[in-house]
């Protein structure tokens, strides 16, 4: 028996037949309380009738009652408002106050072999062949729930970088944008140049679309080296007088990373897309903050490295030519990661909940991402028809499917019961 289990019985009082204490106390769960994810009780402010008399306070739960003291709990102040200790094998006086409940008998034992079958399989999730027949209605609340949960966690990451540059929100988004804008392989090394490169030094130079590319160019590192195109070589003699005008230093070139990338997503085209992004909006937050429409967002985005990338992926290496585009996929990667999860966690740290709605909305107006999650999902029979899904179903396969925390889903609990 494990003791998650019964946490999960406690929680949705899943017991069969009528409680009573080892004393023969007669007791009825009027409300399971507050499951307690942290340190302390397991249950808080439960209500609990025993024997007619209502109690309210704290339970804990354990496989054996012997537990109580292997956990060092008597000797826990945290512990001395128990109101009922919920045991499946009382294999021990252990002289509390409390009345203790045995629910040895009370166990559905076939719910408790579906438990141990979801979780112990070898399956993509644990429910891969049960999923499916779960109620649609019971899937679309999840997925809402499941956005919304994984919206407020990232509101929880900006928040913290936003300490760090004294509430100040462009500063803020202009790191979290750059780190989007490298992708997964190069998100750190990209975040490191937006660190290394305060927008208010870039924002001196906004008119000034070279000096931009100089700007970035030089602090990732790339300009520390021989060049041969006149195009790169006037980016580093800009770039040696404004390293040393801002007193700048540039990250480690060999952070950078190009194996298995397409060469339209090697660095040097991300940074020439970003500094025309950079040029050509200036307050950049501040606009798309104020935007009512998705569609002028996704127009802002739509930008073109310079000329000299039309026929280069690195400095001196000439290819055959044809325009950068930042495509629609990758604006839609950063409309999803983050776009619109700086405008939740600005519309509640402000109080707009307009803002908040306006944020979901958008997301249902994304295309659902394609990945080999999504495509897994889909192949199950889990449909993804916007973002909005394909966002919560990514966040379930790593948050749940993959820990499995079977009890702590609606669908792993309605499998079980």
């Amino acid at each position: 028996m494990e003791e998650a289990f019964l946490h999960f019985l406690w929680k949705y009082r899943l017991f069969s037949g009528p409680l009573k204490s080892a004393a023969g106390e007669h007791i009825f769960i009027e409300n399971p309380g507050t499951h307690n994810q942290n340190a302390g009780p397991d249950f808080l402010t439960a209500k609990v009738r025993i024997d007619g008399t209502l109690w309210a306070g704290n339970v804990e739960i354990h496989v054996s009652a012997s537990d109580w003291k292997k956990h060092h709990h008597d000797k826990d102040k945290n512990y001395q408002n128990i109101i009922l200790h919920v045991v499946y094998n009382d294999d021990e006086d252990i002289g509390l106050n409390a009345p203790t409940l045995n629910i040895n008998q009370n166990i559905d034992i076939a719910m408790y072999d579906r438990y141990k079958n979801l979780v112990n399989n070898k399956n993509w999730v644990p429910c891969e062949m049960l999923a499916c027949h779960v109620d649609h209605f019971i899937w679309e609340q999840w997925k809402n729930r499941l956005t919304i949960e994984k919206l407020e966690k990232k509101y929880q990451d900006i928040d913290v970088l936003l300490k760090k540059y004294r509430n100040s929100w462009e500063e803020t988004f202009y790191v979290t944008l750059a780190r989007n804008f490298g992708l997964n392989v190069n998100s750190a090394p990209f975040e490191l140049l937006a660190k290394s490169l305060p927008l208010n030094v870039l924002s001196r130079h906004k008119n000034n679309l070279l000096q931009i590319e100089a700007l970035l160019f030089g602090q990732a590192g790339f300009l520390d080296q021989p060049l041969k195109d006149a195009y790169p070589k006037t980016l580093k003699s800009e770039y040696d007088h404004l390293k040393n005008k801002w007193k700048l230093q540039p990250i480690d070139v060999n952070l950078w990373r190009f194996l298995r990338l397409r060469p339209a997503n090697f660095p040097h085209i991300r940074i020439a897309q970003f500094a025309q992004l950079i040029y050509k909006s200036t307050s950049l937050f501040t606009y798309i903050r104020e935007a009512t429409q998705l569609g002028d967002i996704s127009n802002l985005l739509i930008v073109k490295s310079s000329p000299y990338w039309n026929d280069h992926y690195r400095f001196d290496r000439k290819t055959q030519s044809s325009p950068k585009f930042l495509g629609q996929t990758a604006i839609h990667l950063i409309l999803i990661n983050t776009v619109i999860p700086f405008l939740f966690a600005y519309a509640k740290k402000t109080g707009l909940e307009k803002m908040k709605d306006r944020s979901l909305e958008f997301l249902t107006e994304i295309p659902s991402e394609k990945n080999h999650i999504i495509k897994h999902w889909n192949a199950m029979g889990i449909d993804s028809p916007s973002a909005f899904h394909s966002q919560a179903l990514i966040y379930l396969k790593k948050n749940y499917c993959v820990p499995k925390k079977c009890l702590h889903c609606p669908i792993g609990k309605k499998i079980l019961s």
